[in-house]
């Protein structure tokens, strides 16, 4: 009878001795501190471009012969010329010594029509080369140098005649200098009249 009497205990026993389930603990969650909202990130600024200064002009001291022709209006024509005959390079060399007769853009008109464009295709640069040469040439020669009745060799292997009057107007051949300018490698007579090679 203990096994019954026991049995007979847990029968009568009260609900309330019956020992109680404790609550489960809900586990406390921590509040977490909100992440700071990350500053995005900035975005680099290309760098503008900076504009080019534009190169200074030349003092006069400092144009070669071909400044001099590319800085006048009235010599586009033989600017255009002496590109096309590839001589631009040795007319800007500041090195040189030369004398060059520049024909203006209205010499070059009184051709006879189409000769200047004709001259200017690629197929006649050899022909446009002697006609660029025939009015360069070396040394330097000055108009108060000049002497009346004068040759003078040119840069194609043919000559001129230089003419100088009693006023002191000086012709080269058939044409007449209307001005000179000095460049650093050289002397500009502006010429009103193309100089043709003579023919052979």
């Amino acid at each position: 009878d203990k096994v019954a009497g026991g049995l007979a205990d847990i029968a009568t026993a009260k609900p309330e001795d019956a020992p109680k389930a404790e609550a489960p603990v809900e586990p406390k969650h921590e509040a977490k501190p909100e992440a700071a909202a990350e500053a995005p990130a900035e975005t680099p600024k290309a760098e503008e471009p900076k504009a080019e200064k534009p190169a200074a002009p030349k003092a006069d001291s400092e144009k070669t012969v071909l400044d001099v022709a590319l800085g006048s209006p009235d010599h586009t024509t033989l600017v255009a010329a002496v590109t096309a005959a590839g001589k631009a390079d040795a007319l800007g060399s500041p090195g040189g010594i030369y004398t060059v007769f520049a024909p203006t853009n209205a010499a070059f008109d009184a051709l006879p029509a189409g000769t200047v464009d004709t001259l200017l295709k690629p197929e006649n640069k050899g022909d446009l080369q002697k006609i660029i040469q025939h009015h360069a040439a070396v040394p330097i020669v000055n108009t108060k140098d000049m002497k009346d009745g004068q040759p003078m060799g040119m840069a194609d292997g043919t000559k001129v005649t230089l003419h100088v009057a009693a006023d002191g107007s000086v012709m080269v051949d058939e044409s007449h200098v209307v001005a000179a300018v000095q460049a650093v490698n050289g002397v500009v007579h502006i010429v009103d009249k193309v100089l043709l090679p003579p023919a052979k």
